[in-house]
């Protein structure tokens, strides 16, 4: 087994032989099993949580819970914790009933517009209207209720971690039971493979060592001991304990329940991720305002008109209230939450064809307007496969190129490549490094190579198959005789071999403090240089690197066994190896990605902080100020919020830090994406803006908090998401930038024809017709858009940006006033030629239409000319929809059918002469005006 490697930080606490065996529980009443009655020392901590038990000796824990740590506890002190206690699960968290959650949907001033659009096109006799606007309100409700409850599925997750079986120790008889039947002061009994059914103390360890990374982040195995350790040790450095959801990577375990359900560290998360109350998007907030600013318009531009019409004009009261009518469903944009689903919807379909998965339809735009992305750092920044990066070799340095668990790369000295089959010294180290290891390295039929065993393990053996070494064939040539396993009070393995010709040797590898304190020489028998060793080992320590030392050493011929009392200093020290998790070369290119456009990425890790910089420093993050949990913790919120926006790489952090960091960047106005794996990540991915999962190596708890869960692991992906997310935001507002205008035009021609006492030139059915028809219509063909140039080289947008920014308003109010101008020069031109005014109507709604149809080839573009290739080749959709909407124009004008339900009329070809002369006048206009903005450098709307 692999000996834990030098690595910066704390060091390893070592572990005394086994315990004495604690005194038997006295026959005085039974003490209760609560943390109160731990040593007064450790009771008092911070927020008032558990007693430190890691800190406590395990005969003190023992006594401190009454039990015995090899008898247990007996049925009827099992059986009194357990009605204390409960079951060793998560508690179900108060629900709202799925009624409320449904009735809630219609709970928006949006819906309350479509709701009274609704309402008004039944009293206007307008059924099939008021169903199309109604079943909006309807389909919205269901995927809205759909959505809803993603803390109770994230507490879902958290609790289906729990190990479902736990071997006991109880009255002295080791048993089977199940995971849920735990209490405190129960005898646990793990092993290697084992999922940990809930918080241990350890009372006994051999070999032990536990993977972690779901709760800490840090993907190393982790030493395991009954010593006890600080009391302000954090989670990750708490060897002495067991947390429950983790798992045994080798080794035995013998240890006392100290904690079981929510009182556990990962139930600790769970109450987290229930407490953290879902964000709205920027999409909704926008939307929410806006349609607030409608909802008042309408109510302001409606009274006014009605006293203007009845006190100015004097007409009578009915005509007045349906023209008042017609204005307000005119003026309400009803296909707006319908274009904007569907505008996500797509968005959501593309992110899934590149690996991202969208679990909530906002989050398509939120991820286009964070400013922060704050990611984790295993699995998801780096490749989470441990890998050597240098070798030490008496006298120089070898850097080792290739990644993960591949064996592809090879050997550079001083710049240029070297054949390690030409390196005497090299092959020593590779042949020690391969043969004394209990990991296997197996590539499988796809092709692809993965590990059996300890992470750090495969590392050394991936780096034996580098220098040209067969497994197979070193185990044949060079059999293992005996063994001396990896054990923490050690800090290193020993194996013994044979050459098949008498030869006997010793192969050590281990901590570097611990192999040189055996070793007098190096290979040439030059006396070993300990400071100068010393030396390489701090130097490959600043760079982050975890450090492990092998050695040789003769051994008598003929001795076929191995004993610690042999192994004295007359050891050859074959040299370092270098270790890391290396960062992904995709996430490096991705982060500078986000950088040009104007995003922070902050990383977050469990690893020690010079660990963490210096993988930091490799993925081009800012490592001039690194931030600990420890630091996080003792600072205010005010100067977290200061110190946030300093760093880029954040370590040895909790879950409740993660939390922490989130809303201090969101309280200086950041919008916050975070990204994870681990069960760790679930409450500060629930919390942030947006939380982004990955879906292969994540846990359930991470990706059921999360919004949108990555299929590839990849954080390139984050990217190309982020780059979507604009082009989605980008496509609604083209959409609202063409619906808008057309909803205010009608307005403004009804208004118009209101304060000049006139005859509408529309009626409201046929404002349904351009509203519900042909505006939505062609609103949705702009989801189809590709992006506009430079997307991803400009600073996100604000989230305090109304969706209606001054220079879209004055687009808005410009188009609206062409259309205005237009349609009611139509109406008054058909009417002077004595047409009827059922024509002139016909021909006031064509020209609104074909006014929308110009407008769709402007608006594609904010302030690009339509003049280009794209304008016809970049969206089919486009032109699709347009040969649509010609179409139903002339089943509008031309079909008996259509003229008795709409009241229109054929036209003839001078009508059809002005309406496109018109049509195209307003085109040019428009791009004028574009030409205008890009003149004053305005490029964005």
């Amino acid at each position: 087994m692999a000996p834990p490697p030098h690595r910066p930080g704390p060091p390893a606490h070592a572990a005394p032989p086994s315990p004495a065996p604690a005194p038997e529980p006295s026959p005085a009443p039974e003490p209760t099993p609560s943390p109160s009655t731990a040593p007064a020392t450790h009771t008092a901590r911070a927020g008032g949580s558990s007693p430190a038990w890691h800190a406590v000796d395990a005969a003190s824990v023992a006594t401190a819970l009454g039990t015995d740590p090899h008898v247990g506890l007996d049925e009827a002190r099992v059986a009194e914790r357990r009605a204390r206690h409960g079951p060793n699960r998560l508690p179900d968290a108060a629900r709202r009933p799925a009624w409320l959650r449904f009735v809630m949907q219609f709970h928006s001033p949006l819906i309350y517009v479509l709701i009274a659009a609704g309402a008004v096109t039944v009293m206007l006799g307008g059924l099939v209207d008021a169903a199309v606007i109604l079943g909006v309100v309807l389909i919205n409700a269901v995927i809205g209720h759909v959505q809803e409850g993603k803390a109770e599925q994230a507490l879902e997750a958290v609790r289906g971690m729990l190990a479902a079986r736990a071997t006991v120790v109880r009255g002295g008889v080791r048993a089977q039971i199940d995971a849920s039947d735990l209490v405190p002061g129960d005898i646990v009994l793990v092993e290697s493979g084992d999922r940990v059914p809930a918080d241990l103390r350890l009372v006994q360890a051999r070999n032990l060592r536990g993977v972690e990374a779901a709760l800490t982040g840090e993907s190393a195995a982790v030493d395991k001991s009954p010593d006890a350790v600080a009391d302000a040790a954090p989670v990750g450095d708490r060897t002495s304990m067991l947390f429950s959801g983790t798992l045994i990577a080798f080794g035995q375990g013998r240890g006392i329940v100290v904690a079981t359900g929510a009182d556990t560290e990962i139930g600790r998360i769970g109450t987290l991720v229930g407490e953290v109350r879902t964000l709205a998007t920027p999409l909704t907030r926008r939307l929410d305002q806006f349609a607030r600013q409608i909802t008042l318009l309408i109510l302001v531009v409606s009274v006014v008109a009605m006293l203007y019409g009845r006190l100015v004009v004097g007409m009578p009261t009915i005509d007045l209230f349906l023209a008042v009518v017609g204005l307000a469903v005119a003026a309400i944009p009803e296909g707006m939450p319908a274009v904007v689903t569907i505008v996500l919807a797509i968005g959501t379909r593309v992110m899934a064809r590149n690996n991202a998965i969208v679990r909530r339809l906002p989050a398509v735009e939120t991820l286009g307007s964070v400013t922060v992305v704050c990611s984790d750092k295993t699995g998801t920044l780096t490749r989470n496969e441990m890998t050597a990066v240098r070798v030490v070799l008496p006298g120089r340095t070898l850097e080792v190129t290739g990644t993960g668990h591949a064996p592809l790369g090879g050997f550079v000295a001083d710049g240029h490549p070297i054949d390690p089959a030409d390196d005497a010294a090299l092959q020593a180290l590779a042949r020690c490094a391969l043969l004394c290891n209990d990991a296997r390295l197996l590539h499988d039929a796809d092709g692809t190579w993965r590990l059996a065993g300890d992470p750090t393990e495969g590392a050394l053996a991936t780096l034996a198959h580098k220098a040209g070494l067969a497994a197979e064939d070193q185990a044949r040539q060079y059999p293992r005789i005996d063994t001396i396993p990896f054990e923490s009070e050690r800090q290193y393995m020993a194996t013994l071999h044979h050459d098949h010709q008498g030869h006997h040797f010793v192969l050590l590898k281990g901590a570097p403090e611990r192999v040189l304190a055996l070793c007098d020489r190096t290979p040439d028998g030059a006396a070993l240089d300990a400071t100068a060793w010393a030396g390489a080992i701090e130097q490959a320590a600043a760079h982050g690197l975890r450090v492990l030392a092998l050695a040789q050493a003769e051994w008598p011929t003929g001795r076929r066994d191995l004993e610690v009392a042999d192994l004295a200093p007359r050891f050859t020290l074959l040299g370092l190896a270098g270790l890391i998790d290396p960062p992904r070369d995709e996430a490096i290119d991705a982060i500078a990605q986000c950088r040009r456009a104007g995003i922070r990425v902050k990383m977050i890790t469990g690893d020690h902080v010079v660990t963490a910089a210096a993988i930091g420093g490799g993925l081009g993050l800012s490592t001039a100020h690194p931030m600990t949990g420890e630091q996080i913790g003792a600072m205010d919120d005010a100067t977290l919020r200061r110190r946030a926006l300093d760093t880029d790489v954040i370590a040895r952090a909790s879950p409740e830090h993660k939390l922490r960091l989130v809303a201090a960047l969101q309280a200086e106005g950041h919008l916050v994406a975070m990204t994870g794996d681990g069960v760790n990540d679930a409450p500060a991915l629930k919390a942030a803006d947006i939380g982004v999962a990955m879906g292969g190596k994540g846990t359930d708890a991470a990706r059921e908090a999360s919004d949108l869960v990555l299929t590839d692991d990849n954080f390139a992906t984050i990217a190309r998401a982020v780059r979507q997310g604009r082009v989605v935001y980008d496509n609604i507002k083209k959409s609202l930038m063409h619906m808008i205008p057309t909803n205010g035009g009608e307005a403004g021609v009804l208004l118009l024809a209101i304060f000049a006492g006139l005859p509408l030139p529309v009626t409201a059915g046929q404002i349904l017709w351009v509203n519900t028809v042909t505006s939505v219509t062609l609103a949705l063909s702009l989801a189809f858009e590709p992006a506009e140039p430079g997307v991803m080289t400009h600073a996100p947008r604000s989230s305090r940006e109304p969706i209606v920014t001054r220079a879209l308003g004055l687009r808005i109010l410009f188009v609206a006033a062409l259309m205005v101008a237009t349609t009611f020069g139509v109406f008054h031109w058909e009417l002077t030629r004595g047409a009827p005014l059922e024509t002139a109507r016909t021909a006031a709604v064509n020209m609104i239409v074909t006014c929308e149809l110009f407008y769709l080839f402007n608006v594609r573009h904010f302030t690009m000319h339509a003049f280009r290739r794209e304008t016809l080749s970049g969206n089919r959709m486009a032109l699709l929809v347009a040969a649509i909407l010609v179409a139903l124009q002339l089943l509008f004008t031309y079909a008996p059918p259509m003229n008795a339900v709409f009241h229109s009329t054929p036209l003839d070809a001078d009508s059809w002469a002005v309406i496109l002369l018109l049509g195209a006048a307003v085109f040019l206009t428009i791009e004028a005006e574009k030409t205008l903005l890009r003149r004053l450098a305005v490029h964005r709307l």
